[in-house]
């Protein structure tokens, strides 16, 4: 039988299930967890792509799979499902954070965000400077863009593991440093790494985003309508020649970022529910046989929605499946790279994953570390209490940790390209490795004593 302790009410095995269940939710929401599952993904991979399993990983990521029937029927590789349609949620969760640090968040004051813009922005163009040099010409030269991404829940989590050894504000910068990382991927996914335009496809994309706008500017709150339009804006995209996931960051724009209630006025309406819930308590305990308070209750719980808002709700609720479902699957689907161990040394020889390597490992180290440096020294900006430039040159390597993003632009860059894809993504690899081991030891050893 089930029992009431305390006026609460426990399922017969409810104390059992929280037990269990508890320390897993606790270890799902911790940050570390996002990154850990991202590096043993990556690895899962990297042994299948190159053990007796190999030929069957390639058949099942190209296996065709259809969605829909005859004229409505749309058929893709696996893979280019996992990277066209599962990425475009990605990018919607992007989107979210972009808009949310762009209105109320660390970027919201320029003269907070000034820094880590800076840096950011150094952090993209000498990586970008540094694969060109190697890459001047031919096909190899369109990976320009690999080595500029920072991948947000590989460096978060690299990080994490220190622990309080680093200090609270440098995980704030780097952050802000990413998302703002994020935005100019984005940027330079839509401007250099487009195919051919359809102009009407295009046409119909615009005009999608105008409902969307028009959805936003009339007050609709409900995430649905938003859904099924970002849909139709996702295949306008895709037909257009646009990357298709940019459609995600789009449809994070168009969701309201505020609240239909402020705090104050869900404060006082809450106050006047509770008191007539209360009131229609003494009346009838039981709120399987009491309507009044049943419908008071049902309000209660309309107005707790309408306090919070849409887009941070949605970023809220998509944050689980994103971090340690999509991620995880598109480093399943794209880091196995067959690797011949024995001649390794000989990719520090390809220009392509040389540049890539340089890019992500003393460009990114550089550009932020110098851009920083800079700011300070004109007095532009200043450091965040408790941080120095030990910090930053730790903050600076663990941006060269570039897996995600980076392997994502490869796979644009070099799409049709195996060969230089491979090096790549080799490189992507080599660096994200090499710069979140020495980020780790440095802050681990050295920064922790600034």
């Amino acid at each position: 039988m089930s029992k009431q302790t305390g006026k609460v009410y426990l399922a017969p095995w409810e104390k059992a299930f929280d037990r269990v269940l508890t320390p897993l939710e606790e270890f799902i929401h911790r940050q570390t967890t996002s990154g850990v599952l991202l590096m043993i993904c990556a690895v899962v991979a990297l042994a299948i792509a190159n053990g007796p399993w190999a030929e069957t990983y390639e058949h099942i990521l190209h296996t065709k799979v259809a969605i829909g029937g005859g004229q409505l029927s749309m058929s893709m590789s696996l893979h280019h499902w996992i990277n066209d349609g599962l990425m475009a949620l990605f990018f919607l969760i992007v989107g979210l954070e972009l808009k949310r640090e762009l209105l109320v968040g660390e970027l919201s004051d320029l003269k907070l965000a000034l820094l880590p813009i800076a840096a950011a922005i150094g952090g993209m163009l000498l990586p970008a400077l540094f694969y060109f040099v190697l890459n001047q010409q031919g096909a190899e030269a369109r990976g320009w863009g690999i080595p500029m991404a920072t991948d947000i829940a590989f460096a978060l989590g690299t990080l994490a593991l220190l622990g309080k050894r680093v200090p609270p504000a440098l995980l704030t910068f780097l952050v802000a440093l990413a998302i703002v990382d994020d935005l100019g991927a984005v940027v330079v996914i839509a401007l250099f790494y487009t195919a051919e335009i359809d102009l009407v496809a295009l046409g119909a994309a615009g005009g999608i985003m105008l409902l969307l706008i028009a959805l936003n500017r009339g007050g609709i709150r409900r995430v649905l309508p938003y859904g099924l339009l970002g849909v139709l804006l996702w295949l306008a995209m895709l037909e257009s020649g646009v990357h298709a996931t940019l459609a995600g960051v789009f449809l994070a724009f168009a969701i309201p970022m505020k609240p239909k209630l402020d705090t104050e006025r869900f404060l006082a309406d809450a106050r006047g529910l509770l008191d007539q819930i209360s009131a229609a308590h003494d009346r009838e305990p039981n709120i399987i046989l009491n309507d009044e308070m049943r419908s008071r209750v049902t309000a209660l719980a309309d107005g707790v929605n309408l306090a919070q808002a849409p887009a941070q709700v949605l970023e809220h609720r998509m944050h689980i499946s994103t971090a340690y479902l999509i991620i995880p699957v598109f480093a399943l689907a794209n880091a196995g790279i067959p690797m011949e161990f024995g001649s390794l040394g000989s990719v520090f020889a390809n220009p392509v994953a040389l540049g890539v390597v340089a890019g992500l490992v003393l460009g990114k180290l550089l550009g932020i570390t110098g851009m920083v440096w800079l700011m300070v020294k004109l007095g532009w900006s200043q450091l965040p209490q408790g941080l120095n430039f030990t910090h930053i040159m730790g903050a600076a390597l663990m941006g060269g940790i570039g897996f995600t993003m980076s392997i994502f632009v490869a796979e644009l860059a070099f799409a049709g390209d195996p060969q230089n894809l491979l090096m790549a993504k080799t490189g992507v690899l080599l660096a994200s490795l090499i710069a979140g081991i020495t980020g780790f030891v440095w802050l681990r050893f050295i920064g922790s004593k600034g």
